[in-house]
């Protein structure tokens, strides 16, 4: 099964950087988004890391001109009609990514495969928004994207075979990426262990043990880790944390992956980190400064 066209759902930070990926890897690529402004600003941070890949003698320049000629831009689901794969990359909510399913898919070639990028939701759920759950899978790309190794594989329980090892190959003959594959439970294997922990020093940090400087000290020399966790969080977005520890707490029943209160007031305030200027830190000046 040839993948030569990709489609992405979604220019924000996780679009944005499997876009970069795929164009680098040879792929033709279309990112989707409603915000044009939104567009312009992923071809513009796509422009921006390969350049730094330049710098840093990874690739040519005549390599990055390549790269940026292969990505166009839409906001109408009818470009995806030509694509191999279409890979959603939206926000972290089910309801938005099963209505982006339901939109995408009468646009599609009957062949299309169809994977979401999701790091926590239910893959057979969302794929019983489509009309075809069996080229349906889960294409968990790290963050970011063009940097980190990992893409983990989620199969649904209609995910037949020859998409399996389609998309299998395409990460790692492709892309050069490594799978971990995982079965379909909630957050999967990266978040179910990652989101914990966070959750773990937002509690550490509410109950007064420790400041934000002091638990991220702690875990990044103590632990070896080379962000600490409340770092960390802001990175990958703190709206982000909650929605996958709401669907750890309501997928498992288990009290121990009760959302922190500290972790939902911030996010209520719209603190919800680095993409914003404040979270655990505020970002807004030359160096970082806890909040708390």
């Amino acid at each position: 099964m040839g993948i030569g066209k990709i489609g992405v759902v979604g220019a924000g930070q996780m679009g944005t950087g499997i876009a970069h990926v795929c164009a680098v890897s040879g792929l033709e690529v279309t990112i989707q988004d409603l915000n044009p402004d939104q567009l312009k600003k992923a071809i513009e941070a796509i422009d921006r890391t390969l350049e730094r890949q330049v710098a840093k003698r990874k690739l040519t320049g005549e390599d990055k001109q390549i790269a940026l000629a292969r990505i166009r831009t839409t906001d109408d689901f009818s470009e995806f009609g030509d694509c191999d794969l279409v890979i959603e990359a939206a926000t972290e909510r089910e309801d938005v990514k099963r209505e982006i399913f339901r939109t995408l898919t009468p646009h599609l070639k009957p062949d299309a495969l169809l994977a979401s990028n999701t790091s926590s939701i239910s893959i057979t759920r969302l794929a019983a928004a489509t009309d075809r759950p069996e080229k349906f899978i889960g294409m968990h790309f790290m963050n970011p994207a063009p940097v980190m190794q990992l893409v983990e594989l989620i199969r649904g329980i209609a995910t037949d075979d020859a998409t399996y090892e389609a998309i299998r190959a395409l990460c790692e003959e492709t892309l050069g990426k490594q799978i971990a594959l995982s079965e379909d439970y909630p957050a999967f294997i990266v978040n179910r262990i990652l989101m914990p922990m966070i959750n773990e020093a937002i509690y550490t940090l509410y109950e007064g043990v420790g400041s934000v400087e002091a638990i991220d000290i702690a875990m990044h020399l103590g632990v070896n880790h080379p962000l600490g966790p409340l770092a960390l969080a802001d990175f990958i977005g703190l709206d982000t944390c909650l929605s996958i520890m709401q669907v750890l707490y309501e997928g498992l029943a288990d009290s121990k992956y009760r959302p922190c209160p500290l972790l939902v007031k911030y996010v209520e305030a719209g603190w919800i980190g680095r993409k914003v200027g404040r979270g655990f830190y505020d970002y807004r000046g030359e160096v970082p400064v806890p909040t708390r």
